[in-house]
């Protein structure tokens, strides 16, 4: 499987970073940076780090093959040009490239509240076929760190994309 992760703008951008760390090792993972989330990264195996300016990297393809691509965190600026066609970077480039190809694009925005622009975008997006699933918390599994919580939107995320996790506790019957 082959995995592509946006994180555009600052905050949240840890958790972005914690998704990639969390992706077996059996996926091929792809991440671009956006210039305003430049974090020094350790490298990892099967992990291929994408400056945002790179408009030619393989990511920016649909003979590629990405299976999905996730932008955590997702800024409004890149949701509003995502949602406008506008493909201006490596990020937006690559998440026009999956609306194009049919493939799961999933977006989680971090910015509240939202404005009746930024619910227009997602409406849009959504009636697209993106998935928009920002960072929202559940209270039925106990999350009692912070740890917790942020296993917990990245476990639903990997749910999304169809990667199996135990990254938090599922409704119990």
């Amino acid at each position: 499987m082959k995995i592509v992760v946006g994180i555009s703008g600052a905050s949240g951008a840890a958790l972005g970073i914690k998704l990639v760390q969390k992706l077996p090792l059996t996926v091929q993972k792809h991440l671009i940076l956006s210039e305003h989330a430049k974090i020094v990264l350790e490298k990892e195996e099967n992990l291929s780090v994408h400056e945002n300016h790179e408009i030619w990297a393989s990511v920016a393809s649909g003979s590629y093959g990405a299976d999905a691509m996730i932008i955590v965190p997702c800024s409004m600026n890149t949701l509003a040009k995502i949602a406008c066609g506008i493909a201006d970077n490596l990020i937006t480039r690559a998440a026009s490239v999956m609306i194009k190809e049919r493939r799961t694009l999933i977006l989680a925005p971090r910015e509240i509240p939202f404005s009746p622009i930024a619910l227009e975008n997602m409406h849009k997006l959504s009636m697209m076929g993106v998935i928009i699933a920002p960072p929202v918390l559940a209270y039925y599994g106990g999350q009692n760190t912070l740890e917790a919580m942020e296993d917990f939107m990245i476990g639903k995320w990997f749910d999304l994309i169809g990667i199996e996790n135990t990254l938090y506790k599922r409704w119990d019957s």
